[in-house]
């Protein structure tokens, strides 16, 4: 038998952003999906006020129960990481005694969303403490979780995004009429569709930028583009070069307005259609789009590119989440199991990702 010891990885999740709770949902199913036989876990929450904890390796402590969302436990043992890439080794904090499992980390799986987490800033630590992680690096992060900045190296690379306008406080408002109505007012750097607005009327105008802004200070209003909602998932291949899944579109079914937080997560009104009903050479177009857009971010490992597709045919680049929504309900892993790759599958070539690139310049 051999003795090869289980590679450590460290599920990290929750957080300081707004979409804490989605985190721990995410996190949740990764948890019950890791090859125990290859790797041994150690469940890591951030609380909402940034606290590392050991948390309890239980998946179902962190689904969704009706309308009620999951959070990180704050008892657990607190925890650091230094910034010490000789040690790689987690730090217990308090005067608990320190668990069996605590101990050097060989991989990270960060499930965090939004700031904090999915913008750089922990992928930033990860490279100072040497420890190699599943996704996108540290410009990459940063770069997509800012709208602004994505559209504009998105359209650097010739893709077509939708025209917008960046608004911060105190500024005068757009012109709407520049941009057309609708509009969809969201913070620049936010996530699951949290402080959106969709502005029918110039008069809305200003109390959709004041609700955005309470989730950022800066603010993206946005064209309303006419036509579908199509996701497409990247996934980098064994020796690091991107794939593209088959695509899905999104159609909202239950009376709201847009692709919103509680057609996402809080009900079951939302259809998907994967592949998508649309000639085989646009979706072949989707796929090759959402390769070039995860390129010209400079993304790894994983990322969902989101598109409009337009009456007249076409293909806008919406936005790209360098860690999107990972439970197995969520639209990344459903395209990549339309396209052969199952949940615990998923999993594993992402971890095995992360370790083949490590940390460092590359």
């Amino acid at each position: 038998m051999s003795s090869r010891r289980r590679l450590r990885v460290a599920v990290v999740f929750g957080g300081r952003s707004t979409e804490h709770a989605i985190s721990c949902v995410s996190a949740g199913s990764v948890l019950a999906a890791i090859d125990r036989e290859r790797f041994d876990v150690v469940p890591i929450g951030i609380t909402p006020e940034g606290r590392w904890v050991l948390s309890h390796d239980d998946a179902s402590a962190l689904a969704i129960r009706g309308r009620e969302l999951p959070a990180v436990d704050p008892t657990g043992v607190a925890l650091a990481l230094p910034a010490d890439p000789a040690a790689k080794e987690l730090v217990v904090l308090d005067g608990a005694a320190v668990p069996d499992e605590i101990g050097a980390v060989d991989v990270v799986f960060p499930l965090l969303h939004g700031s904090y987490g999915e913008d750089g800033t922990l992928q930033g630590l990860l490279e100072l403490a040497g420890v190699p992680y599943v996704g996108s690096g540290v410009f990459a992060s940063a770069a997509a979780m800012d709208k602004h900045r994505m559209k504009q190296l998105l359209a650097a690379s010739g893709l077509a995004v939708p025209p917008y306008a960046v608004v911060r406080r105190g500024q005068p408002l757009p012109d709407v009429t520049a941009l057309g109505l609708p509009v969809f007012v969201k913070p620049a750097r936010g996530g699951s569709s949290i402080g959106i607005s969709r502005v029918d009327d110039p008069a809305d105008l200003a109390a959709a930028i004041d609700l955005a802004a309470t989730h950022d200070p800066k603010v993206l209003v946005e064209s309303a583009v006419v036509g579908r909602e199509v996701e497409c998932g990247v996934l980098a291949g064994p020796d690091g070069v991107p794939q593209a899944s088959t695509p899905a579109e999104i159609r909202v079914t239950g009376g709201q307005s847009f692709y919103d937080f509680e057609a996402k997560y809080l009900t079951d009104a939302t259809e998907f259609d994967i592949p998508p009903q649309l000639p085989p050479e646009q979706i072949e177009q989707i796929r090759k789009t959402a390769v070039i857009a995860f390129d010209a971010l400079g993304c790894e490992g994983l990322a969902r590119v989101d598109f409009f597709v337009s009456d007249d045919g076409a293909v806008v680049v919406n936005e790209v989440n360098t860690m999107p929504g990972f439970t197995p309900a969520s639209m990344f892993p459903r395209m990549w199991a339309a396209s052969g790759v199952d949940y615990r599958e998923l999993v594993s070539r992402l971890l095995d990702d992360a370790l083949r690139r490590g940390t460092g310049l590359r």
